[in-house]
């Protein structure tokens, strides 16, 4: 059985995938601010102790746990934002990754599992993921990570994320899944017809497509 910290945790979908993967666990906490986020977690997998904003969470309160899921704010290195970034004590959502710091060094899980935009290893946001990679080390895991494609997996989406898994000391070398065909098309998920309620309006559009 592992044990899983979720920070970050939105509706859970790193948890999703331990389910869907056959793996068992349970979530001892997660850490997450988000109402809506937090409906949506509790209607998809009951209810979770939530320790709520990372930034001020003791780090003795956190149970012990063997897996820690940290997949931070992507909004301020995200392209489709305005690059704030994710330097320390900078304040913004991105930055959050720093108060991970305090949970890793009191509680020391075997696994570490981190999800977020292929920007975060761009020009501008790399010097600082090379920082927090070195940070980790110093704390004595090792890291491996990669950009991956969601359509290299069986998704019709071309989505591209970095994935880092960080392990704490003896291990067997991590080896990342291999590509796989793509069987399903965008066509074969799609509804025919949609609902209206569902529709963008022309402002949130524009707003989404701003700098495309």
């Amino acid at each position: 059985m592992i044990r899983v910290f979720e920070a970050f945790s939105g509706i859970g979908t790193q948890r999703m995938a331990l389910r869907n993967l056959g793996i068992e666990h349970e979530v001892v906490a997660i850490a997450e601010i988000d109402k809506y986020a937090l409906k949506s977690y509790e209607a998809i997998h009951g209810d979770c102790p939530n320790l709520g904003d990372i930034s001020k969470i003791d780090p003795t309160d956190i149970p012990d746990h063997d897996l820690f899921t940290y997949s931070f704010p992507c909004q301020d290195i995200s392209v489709a934002g305005k690059q704030a970034g994710l330097d320390m004590n900078s304040g913004t959502r991105s930055g959050l990754l720093w108060e991970c710091q305090k949970v890793i060094a009191a509680k020391k899980p075997k696994y570490l599992l981190m999800e977020n935009v292929k920007n975060l290893v761009g020009k501008k946001h790399k010097p600082n993921f090379d920082k927090w990679l070195e940070w980790l080390e110093s704390q004595g895991y090792t890291n491996y990570w990669q950009v991956l494609n969601a359509k290299d997996f069986g998704v019709p989406q071309n989505r591209e994320r970095v994935f880092c898994v960080s392990i704490l000391g003896n291990h067997e070398p991590y080896v990342f899944p291999e590509k796989q065909e793509l069987t399903i098309r965008l066509k074969d998920v799609l509804d025919d017809e949609v609902d209206e309620k569902y529709y963008l309006s022309k402002e949130r559009v524009d707003e989404l497509t701003w700098n495309v």
